[in-house]
């Protein structure tokens, strides 16, 4: 009997203390943190055939109004490029396209040229680019167009269409357009505070200067 039970416990005390030399079962790997990727705007091949006025933002503008219960904030950026390629002096089978640096971005407060430049509004750090690049110049009366084309912001990529007028001589050409565009389009939908809510549409404004 004192047999049986010695042998009871040591049974016992083997199955309750691990085995040191049984290897331990490995940790599963952690997942890698997602890495985020800085968006890269496509190269546009230029028009066959065409002419191309180019401006950059020494001697252009391109800026933006945006409001809110308290007031408005005039802005606009610093560098830009674009180009408006003629074809066959013909400006219904021609191209605009404007290419922004988000980064610029300047308004009349150092606090909100921060903000914009955050990912509550543009990201720039992951978005560093902006561009319209137009889909169709339709006449309309006189020196005025109507200007369609594709606008990526933010990201998103949407079709605008907005009224302009143009002028063209052979050494330079000339366009201004004033136009409002909504925020949330774009998928920038940062609301503001509480009391003092962001209007979803933006004024923008295009003075282009440019010369072949």
């Amino acid at each position: 009997m004192r047999t049986l039970l010695f042998a009871l416990a040591s049974s016992l005390v083997l199955t309750a203390c691990p085995d040191k030399d049984k290897p331990k079962p490995a940790a599963a790997p952690s997942s890698p943190a997602p890495q985020q990727v800085v968006q890269q705007l496509v190269p546009v091949a230029p028009l066959a055939n065409a002419k191309a006025f180019g401006f950059t933002g020494d001697g252009s503008k391109v800026g933006f109004v945006g409001a809110k219960i308290t007031g408005k904030h005039p802005g606009g950026f610093k560098r830009f490029d674009g180009a408006v390629e003629v074809v066959e002096n013909d400006l219904t089978k021609s191209r605009i396209r404007v290419d922004l640096e988000m980064g610029t971005v300047f308004t009349d407060s150092e606090k909100l040229t921060g903000h914009l430049q955050s990912p509550d509004f543009f990201g720039v750090e992951l978005m560093p680019k902006s561009r319209f690049l137009s889909t169709a110049i339709a006449p309309q009366q006189g020196n005025k167009y109507l200007v369609t084309g594709d606008l990526t912001l933010h990201g998103v990529t949407k079709s605008v269409s907005f009224p302009a007028h143009i002028t063209m001589s052979e050494a330079q050409l000339d366009a201004a357009a004033d136009f409002t565009i909504n925020r949330k389009d774009f998928n920038i939908v940062y609301p503001g505070k509480p009391d003092d809510l962001i209007s979803d549409d933006v004024q923008i404004t295009l003075e282009i200067h440019a010369k072949p």
